[in-house]
């Protein structure tokens, strides 16, 4: 395949950045190429705080793979055909209707970063998932606008423009990690997606196939390092081992006797830590996050409808007992999602891992946007040839009529 079929995805999260290189192996599943990852250097809470350090982070991880910022709306727009009306909807007017959503008046300081169709109508026939096709005079939609804060977008592209890299599009981090981690029965049946990173939470439900909310909560795994350094009285390096290793979500009697040793600083005596303690600093912070996730789904008014549950991936998702704790807290069915089963093959150990999920749903929403701009240029050009053909129709039925 030609290199402009590869598609990078780039992760750039608060505790990590991760690159992966990969294109559609042609039967439905990703094949991966590469994949880097390197310290997130420079991010706070999913916003870009120091330029030069996270553009050294980027390239690094770009090399070896060879949120308070962020707010949502939902937005109305509409196309006229009325010389078009006996010919069918193509593909072609539902971008330019999707396309048109990007020229809304925004806030002073904030853009549109993504614009993603819920449903349209047509004439009277409302409700519709997919209008192309169909013939009509007026095509409507109903749009899920993502919105971001002016600086903090452009913050992203000097990172990656000045690491010798230009953005194709811009993803938030729940939309891509439902890419990889949900699918269409959930989608339809009602669900929530929860990706908790290291600086945010992130959150969107879905029903019907179409995605419902959007929202960032600004808590995530760096809190809970943060509660085990102080707690335990740790350096930061210790406490982000202990989470990954020994960290429980959910406290259990049956760790009561089960210790960790941590090396004490400069020959001082190694620290014993009760893993039980370790479950319950844990265990209060999740509560926190959880009760928030919950409290958003609850404001939505949705909660009731959502027969699939939550969904949570993300670092924070390999949290021993983290599912359990979800179900008890928002007595919702609850699982965790990996992106793996969309993958060809799994190339690297770890890749299928929840800590993943957006990079890989990066790389499928890059995917399916390099497929539609292909559709579009060959729509494009078709035309072209069309409208050359009558043009030299015309002329020789002209020329001949001169004769």
């Amino acid at each position: 395949m030609e290199n402009q079929d590869i598609i990078v995805g780039l992760d750039i999260g608060t505790t990590k950045i991760v690159a992966i290189a990969g294109r559609n192996n042609g039967n439905g599943k990703i094949e991966i190429l590469g994949m880097g990852r390197s310290e997130s250097v420079g991010v706070s809470r999913g916003v870009v705080t120091h330029i030069t350090q996270t553009t050294d982070s980027i390239r690094q991880a770009v090399e070896q793979a060879s949120k308070n910022a962020i707010r949502s709306a939902q937005q109305n727009g509409q196309l006229l055909r009325k010389e078009l009306g006996d010919i069918e909807i193509s593909q072609g007017d539902v971008d330019r209707l999707t396309d048109d959503m990007y020229g809304l008046v925004m806030r002073a300081g904030e853009e549109i970063i993504d614009v993603i169709p819920l449903e349209f109508n047509v004439d009277a026939e409302t409700g519709i998932k997919n209008p192309v096709g169909m013939s009509g005079r007026r095509l409507e939609g109903n749009f899920h606008i993502i919105i971001g804060k002016v600086s903090s977008v452009n913050n992203i592209r000097k990172c990656v423009e000045k690491a010798g890299l230009s953005i194709a599009s811009c993803v938030i981090e729940s939309i891509a990690s439902s890419e990889a981690v949900l699918n269409q029965d959930e989608k339809e049946g009602g669900v929530v997606l929860v990706d908790i990173g290291g600086g945010t939470t992130d959150i969107a439900i879905f029903l019907d196939n179409v995605i419902r909310h959007t929202n960032v909560i600004p808590l995530g795994g760096n809190q809970i390092t943060n509660d085990i350094r102080e707690g335990c009285s740790v350096i930061r390096k210790h406490a982000e081992l202990m989470k990954v290793q020994y960290g429980h979500a959910f406290a259990d009697d049956s760790m009561a006797n089960d210790f960790i040793s941590v090396p004490g600083i400069q020959g001082r005596p190694t620290k014993e830590i009760s893993v039980k303690n370790l479950a319950h600093i844990i265990q209060a912070r999740m509560e926190d996050i959880i009760e928030l996730v919950h409290s958003e789904i609850r404001n939505t008014g949705w909660d009731k409808k959502l027969i699939a549950g939550i969904v949570i991936t993300g670092g924070g998702a390999q949290l021993k007992n983290c599912s359990q704790l979800f179900e008890y807290i928002t007595g919702m069915d609850t699982r965790v999602g990996y992106p793996g089963e969309n993958l060809s093959k799994i190339p690297f150990e770890d890749i299928s891992l929840p800590m993943y999920a957006t990079s890989i749903g990066l790389v499928m929403k890059g995917i399916h946007h390099h497929e539609k701009m292909l559709r579009r240029g060959q729509a494009i050009q078709a035309s072209r040839k069309r409208s050359g053909f009558f043009d030299n129709l015309f002329s020789k039925w002209f020329d001949e009529g001169i004769q």
